[in-house]
Parts: C-alpha cells; structure tokens; sequence
C-alpha cells in the first residue's frame, strides 16, 4: 500500500495519477506526436489554398478562353504579352491635338468665305492686349461696330465674330483665349461672356459703383464738365445696376452748393 501510493502524484487538478517511471522517453513521444499532426494540418491548409487558386482561375478565365490560349503557338502568346504591355517610351510619347483653336468654327450656308482685307485692318486697328487700364466693354463695342459694316451671303452675323474675334487679341488675352480646350467655346454670347468675366470681374463692379456714388463736383468744374464726367463713370462701369433715378439723385448730391 505504501508503495502504490508513492508512484502516485498529484495533477493540476488534484487527481492522483500513476507516476511515469519511463518520462523522457513519454516526452519524446509526445513531440513526435505533435510535430507529426502539426505536418498533417499544414499539409490540408496547403492543399485547401491550391483548391481555392484554381477555382479563382478557372472563374476569371472562360473555357473558350483558356483552350485559345493552349492552342496558340509559344511564340504567338508571347506577342500577345507584348502587345499589352505598357513601357517608359509609352509615357514619353506625345500625341496630336485634334483642335487647334478654342473658339469652334460654325457652319454656314456659304461654299467660300472672302473677308475683305480693310476688315481685317480694321480689327487689329482695335486690338485688347488684357492690360489693366483697358475697358472690355469698349472693345466688345468697337468690335461690333466694326461688323455691323460687313455683310456677307449666307453667313450669320454671329459667325463672322467667332471667325475672327482671335484676331482682335493680342499678348496676354490671346494667350487667354488659346488657355481653352480646342473648340470649347461654341457661341458668340459664351465668349462675351468668359470675355466680361475674366477682364471685367466682379471686383471692377464694386469699385465702379463706389465711384459712381461717391461723386462729387470739382471746384473748378462747370455743370456741363461734371455732367460728362458723371456719365462717363456710367459707362465705366456698365453692370453698376443703378436705375436712372438713383443715377439723378447721386449726380445732384455730389453738386457744390452754389451750382444747384
């Protein structure tokens, strides 16, 4: 009794169990064990892998697909490769603009289009370089009056100005117009419009309006005098957005006492 009570130990759990007199060759047989199951487990996750590979390459490729592919020549396969296959000298390479002006060219009715020569001359007599001190409304003014002279069979008046608005640019408004995707700009009224907007920005209205109301008669200056100056402070600005009795109200209040 004393004997059998001696080969016993206590477990974790507080079981006796038998003592393992052989316990080395217990723990070799142990790892053996483990390391066997070990290489089991990995060998099944390796094949579960390959399964779900092939399964992915069959999805993406169709049948008809893959037979041409087998059925080609190594050489053929080769050059289809090559074909999609994308290399420095492709990013390097440039291709041509397909337009090579902003304003498109509109369709007309007339087979041949002669512009007289003196128009011509008289256009780039008013050229709009984009230059600060210059007005845009009295170049898009000029430049009409300078059509409303010609005429031509078959041709809309609106036509003739997107033809030949380029010509009435100059340095850095031509650089302007030329900064447009090629035939971006369609119709007479979208040019005047991006035209106003760029040289006639919002900024040039207010400062326009602050002048125009806060006129004021010059010392020196006769009624007629300070009449004009007025009207041309109007003109200046032609989006102020004062009506004609507000215009009156603010051209009698900036008149010195002794003219009213």
């Amino acid at each position: 009794m004393f004997l059998s009570v001696f080969c016993m130990h206590r477990s974790p759990t507080g079981n006796l169990v038998p003592l393992d007199l052989e316990i080395e060759a217990t723990v070799r047989r142990n790892r053996a064990e483990r390391r066997r199951k070990l290489l089991q487990d990995r060998t099944v996750a390796s094949s579960l892998e390959e399964e779900a590979q092939s399964f992915d390459s069959a999805s993406s490729y169709s049948p008809s697909s893959r037979e041409s592919t087998t059925d080609l020549p190594e050489a053929s396969v080769m050059a289809v490769e090559h074909q999609h296959r994308v290399t420095l000298e492709d990013y390097s390479s440039c291709s041509m603009p397909q337009f090579f002006t902003s304003i498109v060219r509109p369709e007309v009715q007339a087979h041949n289009i002669n512009y007289p020569h003196s128009l011509i001359h008289l256009i780039q007599g008013n050229l709009f370089h984009g230059l600060p001190n210059e007005d845009p409304y009295a170049h898009l003014a000029t430049y009409i009056e300078i059509f409303n002279t010609v005429k031509i069979a078959g041709v809309l008046d609106d036509a003739i100005r997107l033809n030949l608005f380029s010509f009435s640019l100059a340095r850095e408004a031509k650089k302007w117009l030329h900064s447009f995707k090629g035939n971006g700009l369609k119709t007479w009224e979208e040019v005047v419009e991006k035209f106003l907007k760029k040289y006639f920005p919002e900024s040039k209205t207010i400062e326009g309006k602050v002048a125009i109301s806060s006129f004021h008669q010059f010392p020196d200056e006769s009624l007629g005098e300070a009449l004009e100056r007025f009207h041309g402070l109007l003109r200046m600005t032609p989006t102020h957005g004062f009506s004609e009795p507000i215009q009156l109200n603010m051209f009698i209040d900036g008149l010195r006492p002794q003219t009213k």
